[in-house]
C-alpha cells in the first residue's frame, strides 16, 4: 500500500529495469496474471489498483477520470519515474490518455490496449458497447474471441473475492456512467500526446471494434495500430505472449 496525495493505493510491483506503469481494465488486474510475469521479465512493472478496485479505497469526492489522471501523475513523481512506459488497457487506457494530454514528462512511450474514453461518431451512434446492459453470456461473446476463456464460476469464489468484484463494478460505473465511458472533451486534446504511441487491439474485439481503434490512430500524432489475432477486448489475458511481444518490440525500438 502506498499513500499518494492523501489516497491509499494498493500497488503490485514486479521485475527490474525500465519502469512500466500499467493501468488495468475495468475488470481489474485479475488473479491469473501470466502477462504480468512475462512483462516483469523485461521491465519493472508497477501496477496500481485504481481507487475502488482491489484494496484501494474510493476517495471521497473523486468520481471523475480527471482525478485519476492527476493521482497517477503524482504517483509517477513520487516514484521518480523517468523514461517510463505507460500502458493502459480498456478503462486504464482512458486514464492513461487523460494523463498524457496533461503531461508526458515522465513517459517516453505510450501503449493503449483497446482503450475507452473517446467518442468519435455522432450523437446517436454508439462507439462503445453498453457493457452494463448485457447479460453475462452476451458480454463474453463480445469481449472475448473465445468466450470460454472469460468464464468464471462465481459459486466457487470466496465471499471476500465476490465482494471485491462487486466493489470494482460499482467503481467502474461511478467513473464511466454518464456520459457513458468517455470524456466529451478528450478528443480535442489528443494532439497533445507527443510521445510514440502504439495502439494494440484485439482483432475480434466487439466492445470497441478495430474500426474505433483506427479513429484513435488518426487522432494521435504518429500513432500506429496493430491487431492481435485470436483476441477480443482483453488481449493481455487472451493472448499474453503476443501482447508482450508486440509491446516489447515497440517499446525497445529506437523510434
Amino acid at each position: 500500500m502506498l499513500s499518494v496525495a492523501g489516497a491509499s493505493l494498493e500497488v503490485v510491483e514486479r521485475g527490474q529495469g525500465r519502469p512500466l506503469l500499467f493501468l488495468h481494465a475495468g475488470e481489474g488486474l485479475a488473479p491469473e496474471r501470466p502477462w504480468l510475469d512475462l512483462l516483469a521479465r523485461r521491465y519493472r512493472v508497477i501496477a496500481p489498483w485504481h481507487p475502488g478496485w482491489g484494496n484501494s479505497p474510493l476517495i471521497d469526492g473523486m468520481g471523475v477520470v480527471d482525478d485519476l489522471a492527476y493521482l497517477y501523475l503524482d504517483l509517477a513523481a513520487e516514484l521518480g519515474l523517468d523514461d517510463a512506459v505507460l500502458v493502459g488497457v480498456c478503462f486504464g487506457g482512458w486514464v492513461a490518455t487523460e494523463i498524457m494530454v496533461r503531461s508526458t514528462a515522465c513517459f517516453s512511450r505510450l501503449v493503449l490496449v483497446d482503450p475507452l474514453g473517446v467518442k468519435f461518431s455522432g450523437r446517436d451512434e454508439r462507439d462503445i458497447t453498453d457493457m452494463h446492459a448485457l447479460s453475462r453470456a452476451e458480454y463474453l461473446k463480445l469481449a472475448w474471441a473465445d468466450p470460454a476463456k472469460g468464464e468464471v464460476d462465481f459459486t466457487t469464489l470466496p465471499d471476500s473475492e465476490l465482494a471485491g468484484i462487486v466493489r470494482s463494478r460499482e467503481a467502474f460505473a461511478l467513473y464511466g456512467w454518464k456520459p457513458y465511458m468517455h470524456n466529451p472533451r478528450l478528443k480535442r486534446w489528443l494532439h497533445r500526446i507527443d510521445r510514440p504511441t502504439l495502439l494494440l487491439w484485439g482483432a475480434e474485439d466487439r466492445i470497441v471494434t478495430p474500426a474505433y481503434g483506427e479513429n484513435w490512430r488518426r487522432a494521435i500524432p504518429n500513432a500506429r495500430l496493430q491487431l492481435i489475432a485470436g483476441a477480443g477486448h482483453f488481449p493481455h489475458w487472451e493472448q499474453p505472449e503476443a501482447f508482450v511481444d508486440k509491446l516489447a518490440t515497440f517499446v525497445d525500438s529506437n523510434r
